[in-house]
């Protein structure tokens, strides 16, 4: 099924509006003294980790939590200018980028070797291949690191978009959808994925190890990194801090987890195991890799878009040297 590029439209125009009536502010990106860095957040992410490792305390600089519901609501947060930066996974962002968001990355996280994410089927089913679900409704979300799986495990199937029916669905309503029968697999990750395999039974069909590298993105506005450059360089090294001591204290990390998703200790803690997020270098082979997702999304673009230099997507001042 072709990607709509209609929401990035929407994205591109409310960029363009928030750019231009974002004035400079005083320190020009020099100092982060005085600063406020607005920060967007999705459950179970980066405000539960960095308030559980204390490691916000003395930062030079206030930072003000927004909550989204997904990557998506997140993006538009930032091109609205709602907020200066926030994590996503690296499909969403760079169908953005494709489609012309003036974004960038600051900062990629890796989670773990690709198996956070995965395609279930109910414990019940029949499949043991994709293959046996030709003709059959797969959900996942627009967009998503889900719907990035998908299209890798039909082209190494040797099959198409059009070989089965892909439902977008928000992740509750197609776990609502799992449960009750009314489609027959789910593209999802965690923690969607480890509640449904560890709690109802699901059984996983594809698995994203060996087929993706499973990457976020810190993503900050042009506006963020011209006049917040050294907050956002700051928060950066206090977030790599913290993936260290969740590392270090995973039983605390699963806590801190289950305290701001509501997913029991046991989930968090799978989680916790399964993902082991760290920050690595913006260098070459990150660059590499996201260009060939951007490669694959555009494929399943209704409109391709116009091929744009994959360098362009990070910021300059943060790759690595």
């Amino acid at each position: 099924m072709p990607i709509s590029r209609r929401l990035f439209t929407v994205l591109t125009l409310a960029a363009a509006t928030s750019l231009a009536s974002c004035g400079p502010q005083a320190d020009k990106g020099t100092s982060a003294s005085a600063v406020v860095l607005k920060v967007g957040n999705q459950k179970g992410t980066t405000r539960a980790l960095m308030t559980a490792s204390h490691a916000l305390d003395g930062a030079p600089y206030s930072v003000e939590w927004s909550e989204f519901p997904a990557a998506q609501h997140l993006l538009e947060g930032l091109n609205a200018g709602a907020v200066d930066v926030g994590l996503v996974g690296d499909a969403p962002y760079l169908f953005a980028f494709a489609n012309g968001s003036p974004l960038k990355v600051v900062s990629a996280i890796a989670y773990g070797d690709g198996s956070s994410t995965a395609l279930i089927v109910p414990a019940t089913s029949k499949a043991q291949n994709l293959s046996d679900l030709k003709g059959k409704r797969i959900a996942t979300g627009k967009i998503s690191v889900g719907h990035y799986l998908l299209l890798l495990a039909l082209e190494k199937e040797g099959l198409t978009t059009k070989d089965v029916q892909i439902v977008f669905l928000a992740p509750a309503d197609a776990k609502a959808a799992f449960a009750s029968g009314s489609i027959d697999a789910w593209s999802t990750w965690a923690p969607f994925l480890t509640t449904s395999v560890q709690q109802d039974h699901a059984r996983v069909l594809v698995s994203g190890k060996g087929l993706m590298t499973s990457h976020a993105y810190q993503v900050a506005t042009p506006a963020a990194i011209h006049d917040k450059a050294a907050a956002l360089h700051d928060f950066d090294a206090r977030l790599a801090k913290a993936y260290v001591w969740g590392a270090a204290h995973p039983e605390d990390y699963a806590a801190a987890l289950s305290k701001d998703t509501g997913l029991p200790i046991d989930i968090a803690a799978a989680m916790v195991r399964q993902t082991s997020p760290r920050i690595v270098p913006l260098d070459d082979s990150i660059l590499a890799e996201a260009d060939g997702v951007v490669d694959h999304l555009s494929k399943a673009s209704d409109t391709p878009p116009q091929k744009r230099p994959i360098a362009d997507a990070f910021a300059e001042d943060f790759r690595s040297k």
